[in-house]
């Protein structure tokens, strides 16, 4: 897909909006899948960039893995809801989507997932989501809403210029220089230099060259990082760490519009997934499932990717579409997705996070691996306002099978 044209990306996003939305009424039916077919919708793709600069935050990507490209850079999200509620470590970043709407005060939106690499806590996750709306909800997956009218002090109002030349209108939080994801809040004591979000990615960091490298920033000024207010302009951030996930853009595409032939053409010569690899795997699974309410929902679901199944994302907002599940067991009904937790209104799904995108990033098919059936993102119909500027929104995890015991 082509994303050299100026203002392409942002535009063709544009073209996703949710006014016209109509809620279904909340009670413990699951959703019909049969509704789900007749009406289609945008699938995301994940390719190489073909610029590193592409997925910097003035160019509102969508985007897998990496670090965050903070739609508002300075007001991050700190604390409690940095971490993995169960291990206590600092989530990492799974993928952000660009989703503006034509309202004013959502004319830049987006949306940021970030998750525990631990299947451990992916298991005790479920046990946690299946509490419907605890006060104080333990999860290792969590959603945020981001949006800013198109008048703001970080971007400018007019589409930005796709070339390297383009810079934001406003600095950022200074981030941790480990996993350059959360705001470095901890200085090393030693050189008063490198920031940290946790003290277990400062430790990470000593261990792997900061011992090191420490004694000479002692002795040399910084040319270039954060000031003393904690802020920096920088938009390239070097971070230690290698275990983030893979960087990939997200490239989008209607699904009535895909062309078969196409992707097949292309995906022999350049898909990141074996085609055969991928039957393989999806054979294995098939065996596993020993009801044939499973069996059925999963001939259902390769029925509907089968079209694209490179896709790693269904997008649903201002659809009647619902997502297509993989399992039947472990299925939300209407009662167990939440109220917004900040006007109280109804929350419409989003978007749906397909388990192919595991395979991009290289994790291992091994039993403690990181592994879902399907992560589907609800956020508020109303896209409301709130007066903080990343607002939680509502992850369901599905996995293939809860008889694992912790």
């Amino acid at each position: 897909m082509d994303t050299d044209a100026t203002g392409d990306p942002v535009d063709k996003l544009k073209a996703i909006q949710n006014d016209d939305v109509e809620y279904q009424d909340e009670d413990d039916d699951f959703d019909d899948e049969e509704e789900e077919e007749d009406d289609p919708i945008t699938l995301g793709f994940v390719d190489k960039p073909k610029n590193e600069w592409s997925l910097r935050r003035q160019y509102f990507p969508s985007k897998t893995g990496g670090v965050p490209a903070w739609l508002d850079p300075l007001n991050i999200p700190s604390g409690r809801s940095s971490v993995c509620d169960i291990c206590g470590d600092p989530l990492q970043l799974l993928l952000q989507v660009y989703a503006p709407t034509d309202k004013e005060t959502t004319f830049h939106r987006m949306l940021f997932v970030f998750m525990c690499p631990s299947m451990k806590c992916l298991l005790r996750d479920q046990h946690e989501q299946w509490k419907r709306h605890p006060e104080k909800p333990s999860r290792s997956v969590k959603v945020f809403r981001c949006q800013l009218p198109r008048i703001n002090p970080f971007y400018s109002p007019e589409c930005p210029q796709y070339n390297e030349s383009h810079e934001p209108a406003g600095s950022g939080a200074a981030l941790c220089d480990w996993c350059g994801t959360w705001k470095g809040d901890k200085l090393c004591s030693s050189c008063r230099q490198a920031r940290y979000c946790s003290e277990k990615h400062q430790a990470m960091s000593w261990r792997t060259g900061h011992k090191t490298a420490c004694q000479q920033m002692k002795v040399s000024s910084p040319v270039f990082g954060p000031n003393k207010s904690g802020t920096t302009s920088l938009e390239s951030h070097k971070v230690g760490s290698k275990n983030l996930w893979p960087e990939f853009e997200i490239s989008i595409e209607d699904e009535s519009e895909y062309n078969r032939d196409i992707s097949e053409e292309n995906s022999l010569a350049n898909s990141l997934i074996s085609r055969n690899r991928n039957d393989d795997t999806m054979n294995s699974l098939m065996d596993n499932f020993k009801g044939d309410d499973d069996k059925k929902s999963w001939a259902s679901f390769q029925e509907r990717i089968a079209e694209a199944p490179e896709q790693v994302l269904r997008y649903y907002r201002n659809t009647n579409a619902k997502p297509i599940w993989p399992v039947s067991s472990g299925r939300p009904s209407n009662a167990d997705i939440p109220k917004c937790s900040y006007c109280s209104g109804p929350m419409s799904c989003e978007f749906q996070i397909l388990p192919q995108l595991l395979y991009y990033f290289g994790v291992d098919n091994e039993v403690d691996s990181l592994d879902w059936a399907s992560i589907v993102v609800y956020a508020c119909e109303a896209s409301c306002e709130a007066s903080l500027p990343y607002k939680n929104e509502f992850a369901w995890v599905q996995i293939y099978s809860l008889s694992t015991t912790l």
